[in-house]
C-alpha cells in the first residue's frame, strides 16, 4: 500500500476508536457504577 494512504487510513481508524470511546462514554455516563474509557494511543 502507499505510505500516504497507510498513514491516513491508520490516522482515520484512530480516530474511529476514540469518536467510539466518546460515544460509549457519553451513552453510559448515567449508568450506576460507569467508569469511563479513555483510548490511549502511542507511535
Amino acid at each position: 500500500m502507499n505510505p500516504a494512504l497507510w498513514v491516513s487510513k491508520t490516522g482515520l481508524d484512530a480516530q474511529q476508536t476514540n469518536i467510539a470511546t466518546i460515544s460509549n462514554n457519553l451513552a453510559n455516563a448515567s449508568t450506576v457504577g460507569f467508569k469511563k474509557s479513555r483510548a490511549v494511543f502511542e507511535d
